[in-house]
């Protein structure tokens, strides 16, 4: 029990978080399909003072004026071993920015973006959580989706809920997903 203890103390946990319509919807064109001040509070929040991952596109998605991202160590996952932007990691794979945030002592890693690192996370199984905004509209023109994941894998728990208003264009609800942990293994 004690090594069990020691062990999960000493591992860096992966989150995910997203912000996803009605149909796992994530973008169009590069950019979001909503404005929701309460959710951009929430992501703030969440990954100040951590590492957070990203690929290339949602890296530049980005508003120049954020990039990078403040109080937090970014890195980018890019096919393009030499693309580099300053003040940030880039690395080809997944594996190797997980394992620098791991080997700098980081207890909680954020994968914020795209479509294709998220579903290279869950397919690779290396997710522990995930902070999911549930968006309540559609957008048919969306060009990017969360990918699909079984949710009888996951714990939910209900964070926050928002209606629409001044600050945020559609209603939606903030939910956190534990993987359920498998003990027969």
């Amino acid at each position: 029990m004690e090594n069990e203890n020691l062990e999960s103390e000493n591992k860096t946990k992966v989150a995910l978080i997203a912000a996803i319509g009605a149909n796992f919807e994530l973008g169009r064109n590069n950019e979001l399909l909503w404005h929701l001040n309460e959710d951009m509070q929430f992501f703030k929040q969440q990954t100040r003072k951590h590492y957070v991952i990203m690929g290339r596109k949602s890296f530049e998605s980005i508003p120049k004026k954020y990039r990078p991202l403040p109080d937090r160590v970014n890195i980018i996952i890019s096919r393009d071993p030499d693309y580099m932007y300053e003040e940030c990691y880039t690395f080809t794979n997944l594996q190797e920015a997980l394992q620098m945030a791991r080997e700098n002592g980081e207890d909680k890693v954020f994968i914020i973006g795209g479509g294709e690192i998220y579903k290279m996370a869950l397919e690779q199984n290396l997710v522990d959580e995930m902070y999911l905004t549930h968006v309540h509209a559609t957008f048919e023109n969306a060009d990017v989706h969360f990918p699909a994941f079984d949710s009888s894998l996951w714990n939910k728990s209900p964070l926050q809920s928002i209606k629409a208003d001044s600050q945020n264009e559609f209603d939606f609800d903030i939910c956190f997903y534990e993987k359920k942990i498998n003990h027969a293994s």
